[in-house]
């Protein structure tokens, strides 16, 4: 045997090798292929939206009453006023208050005998950790009963007199504000 046959032979061989390899049909490539890509469209889709949805929650506190009355039950030494806020949450994750601002200053850097806080009737006692919680949907009704100011012996909250406009600021743990002004008749 010569070369020649040889080679012939080894073509022949690799030829009857190459045709009995079978391939995957073009259709069950095809099935496979939009099978996986479904699949992993799928898996991305419902990862999205699980990170998207916890991005999208939000508080939206809004006060849509606050008012203010004499206090006639003489409270406070000089009188004063029960100023009444309500606080509704309109988004979609709930909200909690701790800190409440009277003319830029915090509740608790004023004398607390001067100044008192309630949270749906209740008294908050010690305003340096006010912790209000308002669910989402849900509301809260905040009275703050502040004395007048008197300069005789400079007793009271100071600016709080009759007929003068008061600054409330109400502020989230998640660091949101929400201001509203009420007269003080």
């Amino acid at each position: 045997m010569d070369i020649s046959e040889l080679l012939s032979k080894v073509k022949r061989m690799s030829r009857n090798i190459a045709r009995e390899k079978k391939g995957l049909s073009p259709v069950i490539a095809t099935v496979i292929l939009i099978s996986v890509t479904i699949v992993v469209a799928v898996s991305v889709a419902y990862w999205m939206g699980s990170i998207a949805s916890g991005y999208t929650t939000f508080e939206q506190i809004e006060l849509p009453t606050s008012y203010a009355r004499w206090d006639g039950n003489n409270t406070f030494t000089n009188g004063g006023w029960n100023v009444t806020i309500e606080l509704k949450n309109t988004g979609s994750a709930d909200a909690t208050i701790d800190n409440i601002f009277l003319n830029g200053i915090p509740l608790s850097g004023y004398n607390s005998s001067s100044i008192r806080l309630y949270e749906d009737g209740q008294l908050i006692p010690g305003l340096s950790s006010i912790s209000i919680s308002v669910t989402k949907g849900g509301s809260k009704t905040l009275l703050i009963q502040v004395e007048k100011y008197n300069a005789t012996d400079n007793s009271g909250i100071e600016g709080c007199t009759s007929g003068t406009w008061v600054d409330f600021k109400i502020h989230s743990a998640s660091g949101r504000d929400y201001p509203t002004r009420v007269k003080l008749p």
